[in-house]
């Protein structure tokens, strides 16, 4: 049972914080002063909710108590159906939303959410994680849960088969079969979270970024929606309960249930990485020459796409060799094109200093025109019906029509030897 056709990855993950509302910005603004004072506020009671935390035991008594206190941080917990929570159910199935789901989960009911990355230690424990002392595969930490979940006594577990949060807002990532190997009957719990001004979670963003966010809110609102255990059907694989699991959810919650893994997520956000660090060349290219730095920021290295740019940044360089490599695959970034690049440096509008000495003697040492024309002086002889490209002309027409025919020649020139260059080496390498 495969889900239905899903939005692209693009629209299940916010990748900025910030609104983009003008009126919503504005409000932003003016409430952050506000902001840093219950920010810096918080922080102190935070530490004081962690403490008693630790000091009492799991009962309702406390989960009560760190319920009021944590209201008083922002974060507001209600619930749908309560009558259903923990009806016989030793494996809660939730979506994921934010690195504290499983802490809001937890000021509801008793349970316990295994730690599945990170180092073990202080902070595994203080966010509220349970280790155990896996390190192996995903089979080895089934074995585990298996072994938990038959001692009676322990709490039931709560799983993120998403392995990854999203906004909430669009559809869930595929869910992963581990969780639904380890017993026959499964609850699911669906999260709903919302707070004003920004996003609630953003991709990338470590959790201690996430918790200082959520004090500098005025509050966040977690909505926990209890829903009916479901069984294992007869002779059903883990990876179709996994899927019906996940069609119900996305029911619940008004989301679409996709084909999206969390290593697709991590693949979108490599491309969006490497996409800003491509983009980062775009506003020094459109600087003023003065002010641009002579020599660009070297291309990351080890994509398809700069191996190509690399290899159409040395053809040019071959018909234009007085060009600095660099600013050659400057342009190449942009134009995509090996024509489109010697054509600009052909008529200047990519400035730069040539690296060849025989230009230093010309008057325009800045002007790509200037380098051409030193780098193949006396090969391309100026028609005789116009005036000489170092004699200044009289005319204001004549002086346009010498310059067009200078760069036309120059043109002409650099595109006769990429052809030669190139037939030639195709020529020798055919039998």
């Amino acid at each position: 049972m495969e889900p239905p056709a899903a939005p692209g990855p693009e629209r299940l993950f916010d990748s900025h914080r910030l609104p983009t509302d003008g009126f919503l910005l504005l409000a932003l603004l003016l409430y952050a002063p506000v902001g840093l004072c219950l920010l810096v506020l918080r922080v102190f009671i935070g530490v004081h909710v962690f403490l008693v935390s630790c000091a009492l035991p799991d009962s309702v008594v406390r989960r009560f108590i760190v319920r009021v206190m944590c209201s008083v941080l922002g974060l507001l917990v209600r619930q749908s159906d309560p009558r259903l929570r923990g009806a016989g159910a030793k494996v809660f199935i939730a979506n994921h939303v934010t690195p504290f789901d499983h802490n809001v989960v937890s000021l509801l009911t008793s349970c316990n959410t295994p730690a599945l990355s990170g180092a073990p230690g202080f902070i595994c424990w203080s966010r509220g994680f349970m280790e155990l002392g896996v390190t192996g595969s995903r089979a080895e930490l089934v074995d585990s849960l298996k072994e938990y979940s038959a001692q009676q006594g322990n709490p039931p577990l709560l799983l993120f088969p998403e392995e990854a949060a999203t906004n909430g807002r669009a559809g869930l990532l595929r869910f992963s079969s581990w969780p639904f190997s380890i017993l026959d009957e499964v609850q699911p719990v669906a999260l709903q979270v919302r707070r004003p001004l920004v996003a609630v979670s953003v991709a990338d963003s470590s959790w201690i970024t996430e918790l200082l966010w959520t004090f500098f809110v005025p509050f966040t609102v977690y909505q926990v929606r209890w829903m009916p255990s479901v069984p294992r059907r007869a002779d059903e694989r883990s990876e179709d309960f996994a899927l019906r699991v996940q069609e119900l959810l996305a029911m619940e919650l008004g989301v679409v249930s996709t084909r999206i893994t969390a290593a697709d997520r991590t693949e979108h956000m490599k491309r969006l990485r490497h996409t800003a660090q491509r983009l980062s060349f775009a506003p020094a290219s459109s600087q003023h020459p003065a002010a641009r730095p002579r020599v660009p920021p070297s291309l990351p290295r080890g994509a398809p796409e700069d191996l190509r740019v690399v290899a159409m940044a040395q053809q040019v360089k071959e018909v234009l060799p007085h060009v600095p490599l660099e600013v050659i695959r400057t342009d190449l970034v942009q134009t995509n094109c090996v024509d489109t690049t010697i054509a600009n440096l052909l008529e200047g509008r990519v400035p730069f200093l040539p690296e060849s000495k025989e230009s230093e003697d010309l008057p325009a040492p800045s002007t790509s025109q200037a380098a051409a024309a030193s780098g193949i002086q006396g090969s391309v002889p100026a028609p005789s019906s116009k005036p000489a490209t170092k004699q200044f002309a009289k005319s204001p027409v004549e002086r346009h029509l010498s310059l067009q025919e200078r760069k036309r020649a120059l043109y002409d020139y650099a595109r006769r030897r990429f052809a030669e260059k190139h037939g030639a080496a195709r020529a020798g390498g055919s039998p």
